[in-house]
């Protein structure tokens, strides 16, 4: 078994430490403030598609147009269940004459699975490719001038890679950069980006990049709880409504046009918690003891308190009294988004 990260410390399982802090999770955030960090992405795990029939597999099963997706462009799309609800969200681009999906590890193995489930008779092959890539995250202000200073090509735009053919380098916003590092190579991208300028931060520091870009990951503890539009998906481009159908495609459409969205995902802060986590409830006064949202993503920020997505109750979040665990746990603040809710 290959190790994608052998500039980490393995343990002896053969499998990277949970962990994978060098610095504490709030420190890893921290070091946002002074510039660009480099994070090894095991929060990540990637899925292979190939095969003549490959297009027409995922475009059948995804909430995106597949058959749209340009070679050098990245696309959010989503896997849902018949009743809409979101069991992974992914970010799928053109390999070479394959296709590639990066999701959350957690959820991972159990969506590799399903896909493969629904190959039948399709000309289609479905892998896992974790081992053979290192995903290394650079992000961060001027994260962008690390990646020439490492010798790592800069594509041109957002949701864009470099070189077209086969990306090697993904741009989710100008803050965020994933790199494809092949495994055996992984160790020199990682020191190079280092020598161009970034420091080394754990996972926590990108997931509060990608919590103020108000991208949402879906995980184990959240999946099936949303459908696409809660958690802002169509915003970000992650659904089209002009393609054919495909599991929970009712669902979708049903709310984007029929129905009266009560539910959004909102940045909020958690000031006095101790810990947030995914799956997280939260609450509002006036409905008591029931649940009117849950955590999507936490980053702990350094100078105390959460930074979260969470989906609530949009007359919730609009009054100024939701609270976090219980409740009377913690008042949770609303924050802006890059991007309007409508």
């Amino acid at each position: 078994m290959m190790n994608p990260y052998p500039f980490l410390a393995i343990d002896d399982t053969s499998a990277p430490r949970s962990a994978f802090e060098f610095t504490s999770a709030t420190d890893s955030t921290g070091l946002l403030a002074a510039g660009p960090v480099v994070v090894p992405l095991i929060n990540l795990r990637l899925i292979r598609i190939s095969g003549e029939d490959r297009t027409t597999f995922l475009h059948n099963l995804m909430s995106n147009d597949v058959k749209k997706l340009a070679l050098g462009a990245l696309q959010w799309n989503s896997l849902n269940s018949p009743k809409g609800r979101m069991i992974a969200n992914m970010l799928l681009w053109q390999h070479g004459d394959t296709t590639m999906l990066a999701l959350s590890a957690d959820i991972h193995a159990q969506v590799l699975k399903k896909l493969s489930m629904y190959v039948l008779r399709s000309q289609v092959r479905v892998e896992d490719a974790s081992e053979e890539f290192s995903l290394i995250g650079v992000a961060g202000k001027a994260a962008g001038e690390v990646l020439p200073s490492a010798g790592i090509p800069q594509p041109d735009a957002p949701m864009s890679g470099t070189p077209a053919l086969a990306p090697t380098t993904l741009e989710i916003t100008p803050e965020m950069y994933i790199v494809l590092a092949p495994a055996a190579e992984a160790a020199d991208c990682w020191h190079a980006l280092l020598a161009g300028g970034a420091r080394a931060a754990g996972t926590a520091a990108w997931d509060l990049m990608q919590i103020r870009a108000g991208l949402p990951r879906i995980s184990q503890p959240v999946q099936e709880e949303f459908v696409a539009q809660m958690v802002n998906f169509e915003l970000i481009g992650g659904v089209s409504f002009n393609k054919g159908c495909y599991p929970g495609q009712e669902i979708v459409a049903r709310t984007q046009y029929l129905g009266k969205l009560k539910k959004r995902m909102y940045r909020v802060k958690v000031g006095d918690a101790a810990e947030a986590r995914a799956g997280d409830d939260l609450f509002a006064e006036q409905y008591g003891e029931q649940s009117i949202g849950k955590v999507v993503l936490a980053a702990p920020l350094p100078d105390g308190g959460w930074e979260c997505l969470a989906v609530l109750q949009t007359a919730s979040a609009d009054s100024g009294s939701v609270h976090f665990g219980t409740p009377d746990g913690p008042i949770v603040d609303v924050l802006p988004l890059p991007y309007s809710l409508g």
